[in-house]
Protein backbone atom coordinates (compact mmCIF):
# COMPACT_ATOMS: atom_id res chain seq x y z
CA UNK A 1 0.00 0.00 0.00
CA UNK A 2 1.31 3.43 -0.90
CA UNK A 3 -0.17 6.99 0.31
CA UNK A 4 1.05 9.79 -1.05
CA UNK A 5 1.87 13.28 1.16
CA UNK A 6 2.77 15.58 -1.47
CA UNK A 7 5.12 18.62 -0.43
CA UNK A 8 2.29 21.56 -0.86
CA UNK A 9 -0.03 19.37 1.30
CA UNK A 10 1.50 19.39 4.42
CA UNK A 11 0.64 22.11 7.65
CA UNK A 12 2.72 24.83 6.98
CA UNK A 13 3.19 27.63 10.27
CA UNK A 14 5.17 31.07 9.26
CA UNK A 15 6.45 32.20 12.85
CA UNK A 16 8.81 34.93 11.37
CA UNK A 17 11.44 33.44 12.95
CA UNK A 18 10.75 30.21 12.05
CA UNK A 19 9.21 28.55 9.03
CA UNK A 20 8.02 25.16 9.32
CA UNK A 21 6.77 22.62 7.00
CA UNK A 22 4.63 19.65 8.66
CA UNK A 23 4.54 16.28 7.36
CA UNK A 24 2.15 15.06 10.64
CA UNK A 25 0.29 16.99 12.76
CA UNK A 26 2.15 19.23 15.22
CA UNK A 27 1.02 22.64 16.84
CA UNK A 28 -1.28 24.38 15.45
CA UNK A 29 -1.67 22.25 12.15
CA UNK A 30 -4.24 19.28 12.81
CA UNK A 31 -5.10 15.97 10.13
CA UNK A 32 -6.59 13.39 11.58
CA UNK A 33 -5.59 11.20 8.90
CA UNK A 34 -1.82 12.46 9.27
CA UNK A 35 -1.34 11.87 13.31
CA UNK A 36 1.80 9.57 12.68
CA UNK A 37 2.65 6.73 10.66
CA UNK A 38 3.65 3.95 12.81
CA UNK A 39 5.98 5.24 15.43
CA UNK A 40 6.97 7.88 13.46
CA UNK A 41 5.35 10.85 15.27
CA UNK A 42 7.16 14.29 13.46
CA UNK A 43 8.34 15.33 10.21
CA UNK A 44 9.09 18.96 10.78
CA UNK A 45 10.91 20.98 7.96
CA UNK A 46 12.34 23.52 9.66
CA UNK A 47 13.96 26.75 8.26
CA UNK A 48 15.57 29.27 11.25
CA UNK A 49 16.14 32.68 10.53
CA UNK A 50 19.76 34.29 11.67
CA UNK A 51 20.29 34.53 15.37
CA UNK A 52 16.86 33.09 16.49
CA UNK A 53 15.73 29.64 17.56
CA UNK A 54 13.72 27.66 19.90
CA UNK A 55 14.28 28.64 23.86
CA UNK A 56 14.31 26.28 26.34
CA UNK A 57 11.49 23.86 26.50
CA UNK A 58 10.84 20.18 27.72
CA UNK A 59 10.60 16.75 26.29
CA UNK A 60 9.80 13.71 27.90
CA UNK A 61 9.59 9.68 26.58
CA UNK A 62 10.40 10.53 22.61
CA UNK A 63 13.06 9.95 20.56
CA UNK A 64 14.72 13.03 18.26
CA UNK A 65 16.53 13.17 15.60
CA UNK A 66 17.27 16.20 13.66
CA UNK A 67 19.22 16.47 10.47
CA UNK A 68 20.67 19.35 9.31
CA UNK A 69 20.72 20.49 6.14
CA UNK A 70 21.95 24.04 5.55
CA UNK A 71 23.63 26.40 8.21
CA UNK A 72 24.68 25.81 12.10
CA UNK A 73 21.81 25.15 14.63
CA UNK A 74 23.45 25.11 18.63
CA UNK A 75 22.31 22.83 20.91
CA UNK A 76 22.25 23.08 24.73
CA UNK A 77 20.35 20.89 27.57
CA UNK A 78 19.92 20.26 31.05
CA UNK A 79 22.79 16.95 30.91
CA UNK A 80 24.89 20.04 30.18
CA UNK A 81 26.08 19.13 26.69
CA UNK A 82 26.81 22.58 24.32
CA UNK A 83 27.31 21.32 20.44
CA UNK A 84 26.34 22.49 17.45
CA UNK A 85 25.21 21.13 14.20
CA UNK A 86 26.27 21.35 10.98
CA UNK A 87 24.88 20.45 7.48
CA UNK A 88 25.86 16.89 7.10
CA UNK A 89 25.31 15.95 10.74
CA UNK A 90 22.83 14.04 12.33
CA UNK A 91 21.55 14.30 16.33
CA UNK A 92 19.93 12.50 18.70
CA UNK A 93 18.27 12.78 21.78
CA UNK A 94 16.74 10.18 24.03
CA UNK A 95 14.32 12.37 26.07
CA UNK A 96 13.19 9.26 28.34
CA UNK A 97 12.54 10.61 32.03
CA UNK A 98 12.47 14.16 31.00
CA UNK A 99 15.19 16.73 29.95
CA UNK A 100 15.10 20.25 28.36
CA UNK A 101 17.41 21.87 25.23
CA UNK A 102 17.53 25.15 23.49
CA UNK A 103 18.25 25.32 19.11
CA UNK A 104 19.34 28.67 17.87
CA UNK A 105 20.71 29.21 14.93
CA UNK A 106 24.58 29.95 15.72
CA UNK A 107 24.83 32.58 12.93
CA UNK A 108 23.16 35.67 12.20
CA UNK A 109 23.56 36.90 9.22
CA UNK A 110 22.40 33.36 7.62
CA UNK A 111 19.25 31.07 7.06
CA UNK A 112 19.59 27.12 9.08
CA UNK A 113 17.54 24.36 7.71
CA UNK A 114 16.98 21.37 9.73
CA UNK A 115 14.81 18.44 9.73
CA UNK A 116 13.40 17.51 13.16
CA UNK A 117 12.44 14.17 13.45
CA UNK A 118 10.32 12.39 16.54
CA UNK A 119 10.01 8.63 17.09
CA UNK A 120 7.65 6.97 19.87
CA UNK A 121 10.22 5.11 21.45
CA UNK A 122 10.01 1.48 22.41
CA UNK A 123 11.09 1.54 26.30
CA UNK A 124 9.74 4.37 28.93
CA UNK A 125 11.34 6.33 31.35
CA UNK A 126 14.84 5.43 29.91
CA UNK A 127 17.87 7.85 31.21
CA UNK A 128 18.42 10.70 28.74
CA UNK A 129 20.81 10.88 26.70
CA UNK A 130 22.33 13.06 23.66
CA UNK A 131 24.68 11.64 20.56
CA UNK A 132 25.90 13.57 17.65
CA UNK A 133 27.75 12.15 14.14
CA UNK A 134 29.00 13.60 10.85
CA UNK A 135 28.24 11.80 8.12
CA UNK A 136 30.96 11.17 5.47
CA UNK A 137 29.32 12.49 2.31
CA UNK A 138 31.91 10.05 0.55
CA UNK A 139 29.55 6.90 1.69
CA UNK A 140 26.36 8.98 0.69
CA UNK A 141 27.52 9.36 -2.55
CA UNK A 142 24.86 7.17 -5.05
CA UNK A 143 24.40 5.18 -2.49
CA UNK A 144 21.80 4.44 0.51
CA UNK A 145 24.16 4.95 3.71
CA UNK A 146 22.35 3.69 7.64
CA UNK A 147 22.63 6.90 9.75
CA UNK A 148 20.16 5.17 12.28
CA UNK A 149 19.29 1.68 13.90
CA UNK A 150 18.32 0.46 17.28
CA UNK A 151 22.25 -0.78 17.84
CA UNK A 152 24.39 1.06 19.13
CA UNK A 153 27.44 -1.30 17.68
CA UNK A 154 26.00 -0.50 13.71
CA UNK A 155 26.73 2.34 11.31
CA UNK A 156 24.91 5.67 12.81
CA UNK A 157 23.17 7.03 15.52
CA UNK A 158 21.34 4.75 17.79
CA UNK A 159 17.58 5.14 19.10
CA UNK A 160 15.59 3.00 21.69
CA UNK A 161 13.29 1.56 18.31
CA UNK A 162 13.19 -1.21 15.86
CA UNK A 163 13.87 1.73 13.24
CA UNK A 164 16.35 2.37 10.24
CA UNK A 165 17.19 5.17 8.77
CA UNK A 166 19.33 5.61 5.56
CA UNK A 167 20.26 8.85 3.63
CA UNK A 168 22.25 9.29 -0.01
CA UNK A 169 23.20 12.16 -2.45
CA UNK A 170 22.62 11.16 -6.04
CA UNK A 171 23.34 12.14 -9.34
CA UNK A 172 20.90 11.35 -12.03
CA UNK A 173 19.93 7.99 -13.31
CA UNK A 174 21.68 6.21 -10.37
CA UNK A 175 19.50 3.01 -9.24
CA UNK A 176 19.56 1.34 -5.67
CA UNK A 177 17.18 -0.85 -3.60
CA UNK A 178 16.51 -0.81 0.08
CA UNK A 179 15.37 -4.01 1.57
CA UNK A 180 13.37 -3.93 4.56
CA UNK A 181 15.15 -4.88 8.20
CA UNK A 182 12.34 -5.82 10.23
CA UNK A 183 8.88 -8.03 9.12
CA UNK A 184 5.92 -5.78 9.24
CA UNK A 185 7.82 -2.51 9.42
CA UNK A 186 6.36 0.65 7.09
CA UNK A 187 8.94 2.44 5.60
CA UNK A 188 8.45 6.84 5.17
CA UNK A 189 10.45 8.29 2.08
CA UNK A 190 11.00 11.87 2.47
CA UNK A 191 12.10 13.56 -1.01
CA UNK A 192 14.89 16.22 0.45
CA UNK A 193 15.65 17.44 -3.27
CA UNK A 194 15.30 16.03 -6.53
CA UNK A 195 13.42 14.57 -8.22
CA UNK A 196 12.58 10.46 -7.54
CA UNK A 197 11.04 7.18 -9.35
CA UNK A 198 9.95 4.92 -6.70
CA UNK A 199 8.60 1.61 -7.13
CA UNK A 200 7.94 3.25 -10.82
CA UNK A 201 6.17 6.21 -9.76
CA UNK A 202 7.70 9.77 -10.08
CA UNK A 203 7.89 11.82 -6.93
CA UNK A 204 9.21 15.27 -6.09
CA UNK A 205 10.99 17.82 -3.61
CA UNK A 206 9.59 17.39 -0.63
CA UNK A 207 7.53 14.64 -1.39
CA UNK A 208 6.58 12.25 1.82
CA UNK A 209 5.84 8.46 0.06
CA UNK A 210 4.47 6.06 3.25
CA UNK A 211 4.76 2.18 2.31
CA UNK A 212 3.21 -0.46 4.37
CA UNK A 213 3.62 -4.42 2.83
CA UNK A 214 6.30 -3.97 1.32
CA UNK A 215 9.75 -5.53 1.93
CA UNK A 216 11.72 -4.17 -1.15
CA UNK A 217 11.52 -0.34 -2.39
CA UNK A 218 13.26 0.19 -5.84
CA UNK A 219 14.10 3.57 -6.25
CA UNK A 220 15.91 6.09 -9.05
CA UNK A 221 17.40 9.20 -9.00
CA UNK A 222 15.80 11.40 -12.04
CA UNK A 223 17.73 14.50 -11.56
CA UNK A 224 21.31 15.59 -10.23
CA UNK A 225 21.89 16.60 -6.55
CA UNK A 226 19.17 14.13 -5.51
CA UNK A 227 18.55 13.77 -2.22
CA UNK A 228 16.94 10.92 -0.12
CA UNK A 229 15.77 10.47 3.33
CA UNK A 230 14.18 6.75 3.92
CA UNK A 231 12.73 5.68 7.92
CA UNK A 232 11.80 2.75 7.99
CA UNK A 233 9.60 2.35 11.41
CA UNK A 234 7.37 -0.23 13.66
CA UNK A 235 3.70 -0.08 12.64
CA UNK A 236 2.44 -1.38 15.94
CA UNK A 237 2.85 0.66 18.93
Amino acid sequence: MITLHKAESRGHANHGWLDSWHSFSFGGYYNPERIHFGALRVLNDDTVSGGMGFGKHPHDNMEIISIALEGELEHRDSMGNVAVIREGDVQVMSAGTGIYHSEYNKNSDRLTRFLQIWVFPNKRNVTPRYDQISLDSGKLKNNLFQILSPNEEDDGVWIHQDAWFSMGNFDAEHAAVYTLKKAGNGIYVFIIEGEWTLQNQKYSRRDGIAFTDTDILELQSESDNARILIMEVPMQL
